[in-house]
């Protein structure tokens, strides 16, 4: 015997006497909460995205896909990135107008090793309007969760209007529970007891959300 055929060999024995429940936990919960507030058109749920991304304090940017490439590489000069990290399956024409040195996402790679790392840049799964968030799973033009995580710099770019969703439900349903999903709204921030605003504690200090559109 495992320590976890121990272990839950524990458990059962200690919910022997305990009742079940009348209804499983699908039926118990209930599930007719409102599934989106309001009824907007593509572009208005486009613009309450920006709008909450930036009263979570990103940076929103817009173009289409023929812009989209020349901004980037704006973008990471103005920041004066020296280096940038590129998930695998990003798209290669996005940093195509950039001369920006690219750093590979390797396993190996260490916290400190990323930490030397000026920006990163990625896609994302899906975009919730509502609560101005932006979800990572992993995918390959997303990386590893670490890369969005310990850089300082994240260019995040999301496609309108198909990855963006209203609410929260919507948004949950575009999602796989087994993949490691990173909820991001806004920089990464935190306040001590005195309500001080502290950015980039656990997470990148500038979030750029690049919006982009058809040609």
């Amino acid at each position: 015997m495992n320590s976890r055929e121990r272990i839950l060999g524990r458990v059962r024995r200690a919910l022997a006497d305990v009742p079940r429940d009348d209804a499983p936990y699908e039926q118990a919960v209930s599930r007719d909460y409102v599934r989106e507030h309001g009824e907007r058109s593509a572009a208005e749920t486009v613009d309450l995205l920006a709008e909450n991304l930036a009263d979570y304090r990103a940076i929103v940017h817009r173009t289409d896909t023929g812009g989209l490439a020349g901004l980037i590489a704006g973008l990471l000069e103005k920041r004066g990135a020296a280096s940038v990290l590129v998930p695998p399956g990003l798209d290669e024409g996005w940093l195509a107008a950039t001369g920006v040195p690219r750093v590979t996402d390797r396993a190996e790679s260490t916290p400190g090793e990323l930490d030397l790392v000026d920006s990163v840049v990625t896609a994302c799964a899906v975009a919730i309007a509502e609560t101005g968030t932006i979800v990572l799973d992993g995918a390959p033009d997303q990386g590893r969760r670490r890369i969005t995580l310990v850089p300082d710099h994240h260019i995040c770019v999301v496609r309108v209007p198909d990855q963006v969703v209203s609410s929260v439900p919507q948004g949950f349903e575009r999602l796989d529970p087994a993949r490691p999903l990173t909820w991001i709204s806004g920089p990464s921030a935190t306040s001590d007891i005195e309500l001080d605003r502290v950015e980039g504690v656990h997470g990148p200090r500038t979030l750029e959300v690049v919006l982009v559109g058809g040609a």
